[in-house]
């Protein structure tokens, strides 16, 4: 299909006819107008790939000031518009004047047709770019602006978190190496990322690493990279991590995983700040800050032989400890808020709040994992709930994970009466069909007993 929208001024309307007929069989849309004075008008309702502008509408004169004026006009009323100037009165001192002037191209007239095709299609190409450029400047204006949001994605208001808050706000602008503790599912990349965003290398790359997921076959390879057939499968040249991190923020990710023959190769890299692709003998320099995570014990394997204590005091300058979503309570109902209306506009729900029973539940669950495992959570109770009320009995919790009493019996703290009494009439409703009579019988109430119940959890 053809596309593209040309604008043709020019006072000359024999011009502007035959312009139109040879150029419709190449673009979408071709307007012409006699009027200069039209333009802002023009302009302001409609977008065009490329205007050709004549320089000279006053009988008599030639010096193209004319369409130097209108040129300004319309680079004022828009920037990335793409002007090609047309004249008969052509001379080289003046093509020059033009494009200094903001002008694309210039063609003379009278113009042959294969050339003024060539040159609207160049201008085109020049327009698409313009307008990919601009599109990248917006949505990298719009990222910094969400990423300059400080501690983004981070939710908390406990005092723990205030204190994470705090850390992250005295180290981020260092250069300190930052080992970020805590159980799994507490956020600890979300920290690692927090951290680069508030630094002074926040513009450049944040590279992040999950050792656990790294072969040592392919430690070497991963992190410092590897040269055109150093193996098997090496096709090309590939950079590692600390090459593509370099300027910016390496995070390596359960750290705690790797061996003591890995350990011994990454310490050596962040000892010397220097790395070796596999197959070459080309030394590298980086520029790295690093951060690293782990939810094992670093302090004891070190003790048990199983962590190197030099790599330890190398990571470590900084540590950084993540709550367990258990000691930070407060922020329970605050997250679940935000998954609420994360995963409602997601599945287009229409569910709007919490009811306090299910709120009381949340917060007497140990959550063992953490913020993820309260994620998912609202998540599956906003998938199969029917109402527009989150309630207790849309959260399901292992059994396996349930707090557990001395006796080694499910503890029934996370439940109180209430509780117990609005999840059974809510099953014996729905065994009934939503028949209050048939309900009352088998619970063993008085039909006005019932209603009471009903009207009090709001059923």
């Amino acid at each position: 299909m053809k596309s593209g929208r040309i604008l043709i001024i020019d006072d000359n309307e024999d011009l502007l006819k035959a312009a139109r007929m040879f150029l419709k069989r190449h673009f979408g849309q071709i307007d012409l107008e006699k009027d200069p004075t039209l333009l802002p008008d023009l302009l302001k309702n409609q977008s065009y790939d490329v205007i050709l502008l004549d320089m000279n509408f006053t009988q008599d004169v030639n010096s193209g000031q004319e369409g130097f004026h209108w040129l300004d006009q319309i680079l004022e009323i828009d920037p990335s518009s793409v002007v090609v100037l047309i004249t008969a009165f052509g001379s080289v001192d003046l093509a020059v004047k033009a494009i200094k002037a903001g002008a694309s191209d210039f063609v003379m007239k009278p113009w042959e047709n294969e050339k003024l095709l060539a040159t609207l299609l160049s201008a085109m190409q020049l327009k698409s770019s313009k307008t990919e450029i601009q599109q990248l400047k917006d949505q990298q204006a719009v990222l910094k602006a969400d990423l300059d949001v400080k501690f983004k994605d981070i939710i908390g208001q406990s005092p723990n978190m205030m204190q994470v808050f705090d850390t992250i706000e005295r180290v981020a602008e260092t250069d300190a190496n930052v080992l970020v503790l805590g159980e799994n599912g507490t956020g600890k990349e979300l920290i690692a990322r927090s951290l680069h965003r508030n630094s002074n290398r926040a513009d450049n790359p944040f590279v992040s690493v999950d050792l656990g997921a790294i072969t040592e076959s392919l430690f070497e390879s991963e992190l410092f990279g590897h040269v055109k057939g150093s193996f098997t499968d090496a096709k090309t040249d590939r950079p590692g991590r600390f090459e593509v991190a370099n300027r910016g923020t390496l995070f390596l990710d359960e750290i705690g995983n790797l061996s003591l023959p890995l350990q011994a190769k990454l310490l050596t890299a962040l000892q010397n700040k220097k790395i070796t692709r596999v197959g070459s003998n080309r030394v590298i320099e980086v520029d790295i800050r690093l951060i690293c995570a782990t939810n094992m014990p670093l302090y004891e394997m070190v003790q048990n032989g199983l962590f190197r204590q030099d790599l330890l005091y190398r990571i470590n300058t900084i540590e950084l400890m993540l709550p367990a979503l258990k000691e930070r309570g407060e922020d329970i109902p605050v997250l679940a808020g935000h998954y609420l209306k994360q995963y409602t506009k997601k599945y287009n729900k229409d569910i709007y709040k919490f009811s306090e029973a299910a709120l009381i539940r949340l917060g007497k669950y140990h959550w063992p994992g953490n913020v993820r495992e309260l994620q998912h959570a609202v998540e599956r109770a906003v998938i199969m709930s029917r109402d527009n009320i989150l309630q207790p009995e849309d959260f399901f919790f292992n059994a396996m994970q349930q707090p557990k009493d001395n006796n080694g019996e499910i503890s029934l703290d996370q439940y109180n009466l209430e509780d117990v009494e609005r999840i059974l009439i809510r099953k014996v409703l729905a065994k009934h069909n939503g028949n209050v009579t048939h309900a009352a019988q088998e619970l063993g109430l008085t039909r006005s007993s019932l209603y009471r119940r009903l009207e009090k959890y709001g059923l």
